[in-house]
């Protein structure tokens, strides 16, 4: 009884840590979106990984750790993809709902369970989450209405999120927990520059600071840290398909708080997406 139990711990602990770090950074970046008229984009970037740093850096003390050439690498380029992740979709989502623009971020994991899959079944949930995809995206009449602009940096979002899924893994194996402290510390150094030099008048001010705090630990020292302890747990490919639930969060994220609406269509795209990452999840193969 107590094997069957740690099996099922070990399938359903690490998918509930990647679902409430999803809900956390959603949430985090319905409220980002708030910061845009007082900070801009790269501003609220800036805020939410030094935030992010600082709450990191505290928690998990990665002066600790023993750095060697050897997980070196694959932690200082885990660090840049993150933070340009953060980065190109803070700016995506100037100009396209969240649950859009998530949709569109979305290839870059969907890319990862594609390329790393084996079994017919995995290709099942990938299929059905394209077909979700495809549902949310707006298509066809309202085609005109996606920023193009805003689609271009969403997708290279998504190319640095597949990079982050493949990359975190490694370092985490390599690292520890105390790789995303280091991760998020080397893309507040590469990135945070830009929104303070863009916006150094008004990033301390008293109507920024209570929406920094909650962004930087909704949208980065919170999840990041779960998404570390999932990504050691279970294979990328596993990881990649059950972010197919994210847009769904996303769209749900933006409705509650930015009051951004869904048609029935986009309602039935949320429905496949759902059943793609539960379909993942309950069929989970140990492997790497």
């Amino acid at each position: 009884m107590s094997q069957v139990s740690g099996r099922l711990s070990g399938r359903f602990v690490p998918v509930l840590l990647i679902v409430i770090a999803m809900i956390s950074v959603q949430s985090g970046a319905s409220l980002a979106k708030k910061l845009f008229p007082l900070v801009g984009a790269s501003g609220a970037t800036s805020l939410r990984l030094l935030v992010g740093a600082i709450a990191l850096t505290l928690f998990f003390k990665p002066w600790r750790s023993r750095l060697t050439p050897g997980n070196l690498a694959p932690l200082l380029i885990y660090g840049i993809v993150l933070g340009g992740m953060n980065f190109l979709f803070y700016q995506s989502i100037l100009t396209l709902p969240l649950g859009v623009a998530v949709a569109f971020e979305f290839t870059g994991p969907l890319a990862v369970a594609i390329f790393s899959s084996r079994r017919a079944i995995d290709f099942l949930w990938i299929l059905l989450a394209i077909g979700g995809l495809m549902l949310l995206l707006p298509i066809g009449h309202t085609i005109s209405n996606i920023d193009i602009g805003g689609a271009l940096y969403a997708l290279a979002a998504g190319g640095c999120w597949a990079l982050y899924i493949i990359f975190g893994k490694k370092s985490g194996m390599k690292n520890g927990p105390t790789s995303v402290a280091l991760g998020v510390s080397i893309a507040t150094v590469c990135f945070a520059p830009i929104g303070f030099w863009q916006n150094s008048s008004t990033m301390f001010s008293l109507d920024v600071l209570p929406l920094a705090l909650g962004v930087g630990v909704l949208s980065t020292a919170l999840p990041f840290s779960l998404e570390m302890m999932a990504l050691t747990r279970i294979p990328s490919r596993t990881f990649g398909t059950l972010m197919s639930l994210e847009p769904a969060v996303g769209a749900l994220s933006g409705m509650v708080i930015l009051g951004e609406h869904l048609t029935w269509l986009q309602w039935s795209a949320l429905a496949a997406i759902v059943l793609a990452s539960a379909g993942a999840t309950l069929t989970i193969k140990s492997g790497k």
